[in-house]
């Protein structure tokens, strides 16, 4: 392991239309193969489709669902003798948000609705109402 100082994280942009720093994180994370304006197409028309649906403000449910899906608590593997133990550990705050924000995509990209758009509003509803596979 390296004994050079600790990276320091570079702070994220906040999107130019809700100008939140998390919202910026999500797109990002949301990108394939560096096509941003995609990814941003595909985040702003889901956050248009919730607003649809739900009739409350994108954001606000977007929020909500990044903080129902949160992890607490995660297991590490721990040498102990000859054996590896799961230990539970509490999970950083930073990891958290990373975290919720991987599984909101990941089960995303796996529903059957027909584009990527649809398929993020119905995940970001349901994870907003605690349920949907991003929670369990």
């Amino acid at each position: 392991m390296s004994r050079r100082n600790k990276a320091v994280k570079r702070p994220v942009p906040p999107d130019p239309r809700y100008d939140s720093q998390t919202v910026s994180k999500f797109v990002n994370n949301l990108m394939f193969e560096g096509k941003k304006s995609v990814s941003e197409g595909i985040f702003y028309s889901a956050m248009d489709m919730i607003e649809e649906r739900t009739g409350q403000p994108g954001v606000s449910v977007f929020k909500q669902a990044v903080n129902n899906a949160k992890p607490t608590l995660e297991v590490k593997s721990r040498r102990v003798g000859g054996a590896s133990l799961q230990v539970p550990v509490e999970v950083r705050p930073d990891r958290r948000t990373a975290l919720a924000m991987r599984w909101i995509i990941s089960f995303s990209r796996a529903r059957t609705e027909k584009t990527m758009a649809e398929r993020l509003a119905a995940e970001l509803i349901l994870a907003s109402k605690g349920e949907g596979n991003t929670i369990k």
